[in-house]
């Protein structure tokens, strides 16, 4: 009896573990069978895909940018080709030894390609830009050990090519990789490792020139090699810019400045380091030309500017990438006696006819001429064509400042012209609502001397002085400066015509703009401060000299001008740093501009 229950009882111990046993094979088979069910079904997809890209990769063909012609049809910024290289990072990251050994063949700091790696890049499946423009002899290293970079992928892509090196330099600008702050201003038109526009025209216009990448869609082996092209779509090249800038003009000018500057840092051995020149249509606001001393070669910044190159941008003090000529704010010195002048007669604070006694100083208050120089009796010509201080000292004392300012805004001073560069400075106006928000100080007589003959608070850019010039010579109506012409698309339409764009008038007594433009006649033309200079010059002009105090070392020089006097085509303003005398300075620079636009040899 006592066996049979034993016996009974491993028989049910038995049949309860086969019933364990069973449960855990069945649960098993159901996980494994829940397991497939994932993956076929709800991660399917995925997976494919991850097989699909490992297989089929998309490889972007870059778009050429638009070309840059002047205003006579030269060809002055192109494209050409250049090697990139590049690296998949998918399906895995490439490893710290990889990364190490291309940084050696590319003579980069490992950290720098590291980064370029790990930055969030806006589509993942796309190559990553290791280094642009790489040399044949780079590329031929990394080709003959292929094997050893599995992932990296070499490509030739369309780069700018500034034809003329450091020509129109701060015109055109220059082109340099995408930074994540740009990229995250625009995610949905740029990607990472796209070139855009940096400066000038190129970040102005980078919209319209360009372009629309192209694909190729390829199926690549195991060891990431292409094995066949699957689709091809073709870049869209980006639209021209055809600028209102004369190549032959340009040319002229940067040349007429390299000389001056070379002249006054050896023979009159002043520091003149900086100048800024601005050439423009007195009557539409078209720029024929614009220079910036000292300047750059754009060229650099191809494929990324070297270290050693970069150090000697920035540590130059004259800081070669600005643009002078619309970011450089300068006391505009005599050439604002040109307002100062309006003022007075519109105002009827003096007639043409009334003379006033230059002593060399004036009774008020002992403020003087250039080297004690004292005119005698003079009139409004004469004392604008020789540029007399004590004469617009009174002037000043008559007008005030609050009509002197108001005259100087009216002419459009102490704002931006609206140029399509980006950079450009206001200036400023000088004034008692100026001096007390920025100093809480009083207004005294003597700035308002200051501010008459355009010194103390008064601050121009050398394209406002060109743009008030202009004023004169077309009789008051102000244009917004431009440098395009038209943009055109890469079959030859016309995408955009830009036409002159009227943005202010000064109404001036024709009596007041004909005494204002014959004593302009008379600085260069009839004994005035500039006549030695212009001695032969065949053809009439008229301008007016400045010369500006500067407590950091000597004066700076100007010089504008328009021509020909009876019908004014051509608005040319300089502006020397350090140069001195606006006449020893500036104004040789501009006659061989005006010798280069009228083809005067």
């Amino acid at each position: 009896m006592k066996d049979s229950m034993q016996v009974r009882f491993r028989e049910a111990m038995i049949q309860k573990r086969l019933m364990i046993v069973q449960w855990i094979v069945v649960s098993i088979i159901f996980l494994l069978l829940g397991r497939v069910a994932f993956l076929q079904i709800i991660t399917g997809q995925y997976y494919e895909g991850l097989s699909e890209t490992n297989r089929i990769r998309t490889v972007s063909i870059e778009a050429p940018r638009g070309k840059f012609l002047d205003a006579n049809g030269s060809l002055l910024v192109s494209n050409r080709p250049s090697f990139v290289v590049s690296a998949w990072l998918f399906p895995r990251n490439i490893s710290a030894d990889e990364i190490q050994r291309l940084a050696d063949i590319l003579h980069m700091d490992s950290l720098e390609i590291q980064e370029k790696i790990q930055q969030p890049h806006s589509l993942p499946f796309l190559p990553v830009k290791i280094k642009e423009d790489v040399d044949l002899t780079t590329i031929t290293q990394i080709e003959a050990k292929k094997e050893e970079f599995p992932q990296i992928v070499i490509k030739t892509e369309p780069i700018r090519n500034y034809l003329y090196g450091n020509f129109a330099a701060q015109i055109f600008g220059y082109t340099g990789e995408i930074s994540q702050n740009e990229l995250a201003k625009n995610p949905t038109e740029y990607k990472s490792g796209d070139l855009i526009g940096k400066l000038g025209l190129e970040k102005t216009y980078d919209a319209y020139i360009r372009g629309k990448a192209g694909a190729d869609r390829v199926e690549v082996d195991a060891g990431g090699q292409m094995v066949k092209l699957l689709h091809r779509v073709l870049p869209v090249p980006g639209n021209n810019l055809v600028l209102t800038i004369d190549a032959s003009v340009q040319k002229a000018a940067e040349e007429a400045v390299d000389t001056q500057l070379k002249l006054l840092q050896t023979q009159h051995k002043t520091k003149a380091q900086g100048a800024a020149v601005v050439v423009m249509n007195p009557n539409t606001g078209a720029i024929i030309a614009m220079v910036s001393k000292p300047d750059f070669n754009p060229n650099l910044f191809n494929g990324g500017i070297s270290k050693k190159a970069w150090d000697v941008i920035i540590n130059n003090p004259f800081n070669p990438i600005e643009n002078r000529a619309i970011s450089g704010e300068y006391s505009p010195g005599s050439t604002f006696k040109i307002v100062t002048g309006t003022a007075a007669l519109e105002l009827g604070k003096v007639t043409t006819e009334e003379k006033i006694l230059d002593t060399g100083k004036h009774w008020l208050i002992p403020k003087g001429n250039a080297d004690g120089e004292a005119l005698g009796w003079i009139s409004f010509q004469e004392a604008l064509a020789k540029s007399d201080n004590v004469y617009f000292y009174e002037m000043g004392n008559r007008v005030g400042i609050d009509n002197l300012a108001q005259y100087a805004y009216l002419y459009g001073l102490g704002k931006p012209t609206g140029i399509d560069l980006a950079g450009e400075a206001s200036g400023i106006v000088a004034s008692q609502e100026y001096k007390e928000k920025t100093y809480d100080e009083p207004w005294y007589l003597a700035e308002t001397f200051d501010a008459a003959i355009g010194q103390g608070f008064q601050l121009v850019t050398p394209l406002q002085i060109a743009m008030l010039m202009s004023e004169i010579a077309n009789g008051g109506d102000r244009y917004k400066p431009f440098l395009v012409d038209k943009i055109v698309s890469d079959q030859g339409e016309i995408v955009k015509q830009f036409s002159p764009e009227k943005t202010g008038q000064i109404t001036i007594q024709p009596s007041t703009l004909t005494a204002i433009r014959n004593a302009l006649h008379d600085v260069a033309m009839s004994g005035g401060t500039a006549s030695t200079v212009f001695q032969g010059f065949p053809i009439p002009i008229a301008s007016k000299t400045g010369t500006v105090e500067n407590s950091q070392g000597d004066d700076h020089g100007w010089f504008v001008a328009y021509a020909p006097f009876d019908k004014p085509e051509v608005v040319v303003a300089v502006l020397v740093e350090h140069g001195g005398y606006g006449t020893a300075s500036a104004a040789p620079i501009v006659r061989k501009i005006l010798e280069a636009y009228f083809k005067i040899q």
